[in-house]
């Protein structure tokens, strides 16, 4: 079977074997998330705790929980117990969990996971398998509010991300003390159109 094939199958699969008491556009953004990380993980051939930030048992909770109507091979690898996480995302995964709207156990996910992802090369938006930056916006809104709030500028947000750890850690990234004084003023607030990746990998037609 084809790779997209096997993804796109996937994805009907996980939408409607999501729990119905769960928030649709939280099963909406999840779904997104998992199905571009399982199909990297099958083009790369690496497991998908690699993409996700998740290791294998916290991974294989998670995915029991939210899609209990697939079962865990339809996964693929699901990676070894033990995951390399970088300082830059031991940061983020700390910064986003402290402003986490409620401290639940789907933002705990969600803040690895982000974390991660937020080390991609594309728009964060995309590279989280989402189909516009209003969608992670509103997601950033439900379940990591605090920082939600203090985007006021409207900031791409990796950019973002990356700002507040430089400003809470004090780690020197951004030269700038202030966004309306930073250097790279449109690469940091600056329109973010682009194409969702699960678009251009033909995953969603």
């Amino acid at each position: 079977m084809e790779t997209t094939d096997y993804v796109q199958d996937s994805v009907v699969e996980l939408l409607f074997g999501a729990a119905s008491s769960w928030n649709l556009a939280d099963v909406h953004a999840v779904a997104s998330i998992l199905v571009l990380a399982m199909d990297e993980s099958v083009t790369s051939g690496k497991p998908l705790s690699e993409s996700l930030g998740l290791d294998a048992p916290v991974l294989s909770s998670f995915l029991a929980k939210w899609f209990p109507d697939v079962p865990l091979e339809r996964f693929g690898d699901l990676g070894s117990d033990e995951l390399a996480v970088s300082y830059e995302e031991e940061c983020l995964r700390k910064l986003l969990f402290r402003f986490s709207t409620g401290g639940s156990a789907l933002e705990t996910l969600l803040s690895r996971i982000l974390a991660r992802r937020s080390l991609r090369s594309n728009h964060l938006w995309q590279d989280l398998g989402l189909s516009s930056r209003d969608e992670l916006s509103d997601l950033m809104k439900r379940h990591f509010a605090p920082l939600a709030a203090r985007n006021a500028q409207n900031m791409k947000w990796k950019k973002f991300l990356f700002r507040m750890i430089c400003l809470d850690d004090q780690a020197g990234l951004c030269p700038a003390p202030t966004c309306g004084e930073c250097t790279e003023f449109e690469g940091c607030f600056g329109d973010e159109a682009g194409i969702s990746l699960l678009a251009r990998n033909g995953t969603i037609h």
